[in-house]
């Protein structure tokens, strides 16, 4: 296993993480003997970074997660989040540190490594959003005073909203992480994207993260599965999911995947699964990626993937192309 520094936190994190969402669905409707074997397996892996929140499962992850690694007496990194609802924004601070309290409480720890903002950020506050005022007046400081009081390391976002929104946050320099959405169908916050791509513009957010060096966790490595080239998802997976800053809907993600075939056919990898989290590893801005597990075999053959390095240059140098199909479909 790779390990990457994970920003100016300092922490060594392994290339590929563990998701613990609803997506994947392992750690919230899995077997319990089946969640602490693939923790078990994920740890032999050299996995050590681990992903939650209490929005997953209504708090069953974070209980699922801290049972599995109390069992197993691991020793490493975990990650939550705090969603704040729009009653709770007149009290931003009491709200974070209920919400931290509460997860700590379900992952049976006395601290996390990492907590981080949930809701997407817009440049003036929309319902289910925070806003940039929102962020740097109140809730990062709320959360300083969580790294002072001991109850978490580091403090980071989940760099979802209006791109407008997420640039000078970023460039406030105040973070220690962002979750940036990042894909062979939404490369926008790594490359330069022709108008019309089908697909948010992050105005290339890796960039910004490296420069204020927040360590990048990628998230939607797969754009929730439908990088697999397959409409067919696991019975443990969410049996539906909505895309994330890429097509309309799961179906055209589906068939917009199946137009980057010729990185298969060609010979450049085995797959479009590889394929795509090769490619998030081949920015030097990223840290790790996460990727939420339906089954062991996914695990296993995720590391495997994730074991033969970034995308080769020969493959980027394919992507262009392939890309400016899909700003025609």
């Amino acid at each position: 296993m790779e390990y990457r520094t994970l920003g100016r936190t300092g922490l060594r994190v392994s290339a590929l993480g563990f998701g613990c969402g609803n997506v994947g669905g392992l750690l919230i409707r899995g077997a319990p003997a089946d969640r602490e074997r693939a923790v078990a397996r994920a740890l032999e892996l050299g996995i050590n970074y681990f992903d939650t929140a209490p929005l997953y499962g209504d708090g069953q992850s974070e209980q699922n997660l801290g049972q599995a690694l109390r069992a197993l007496e691991a020793d490493v990194y975990v990650g939550t989040k705090v969603r704040l609802p729009a009653a709770s924004l007149a009290e931003i601070p009491a709200a974070i540190a209920r919400s931290l309290e509460a997860s700590l409480r379900r992952l049976g720890m006395d601290r996390v490594d990492l907590l981080q903002l949930h809701n997407p950020i817009t440049v003036e506050r929309r319902a289910g959003t925070v806003s940039v005022k929102d962020v740097l007046d109140a809730i990062v400081p709320a959360l300083g005073r969580l790294v002072e009081q001991g109850k978490t390391r580091f403090y980071g976002i989940t760099a979802l909203g209006d791109t407008a929104a997420l640039l000078p946050v970023i460039d406030a320099g105040v973070l220690d992480t962002a979750q940036v959405c990042y894909n062979l169908l939404e490369p926008s916050a790594g490359h330069e994207v022709e108008a019309g791509f089908p697909a948010q513009d992050f105005g290339r957010l890796l960039v910004h993260c490296r420069e204020r060096r927040a360590g990048v966790i990628v998230i939607r490595v797969l754009a929730a599965g439908a990088l697999s080239g397959a409409d067919t998802r696991h019975p443990i997976a969410a049996p539906a999911v909505d895309p994330i800053a890429s097509g309309p809907d799961y179906a055209t993600d589906v068939r917009r995947a199946r137009m980057l075939g010729a990185l298969v056919e060609e010979g450049h990898v085995e797959s479009l699964v590889e394929a795509s989290l090769r490619f998030a590893l081949a920015s030097d801005a990223v840290s790790t990626v996460l990727l939420g597990y339906s089954s062991l075999e996914q695990l296993e053959y995720a590391a495997a993937c994730v074991a033969k390095g970034p995308l080769p240059a020969r493959a980027l140098a394919r992507l262009p192309a392939l890309w400016d199909r899909l700003a025609g479909a």
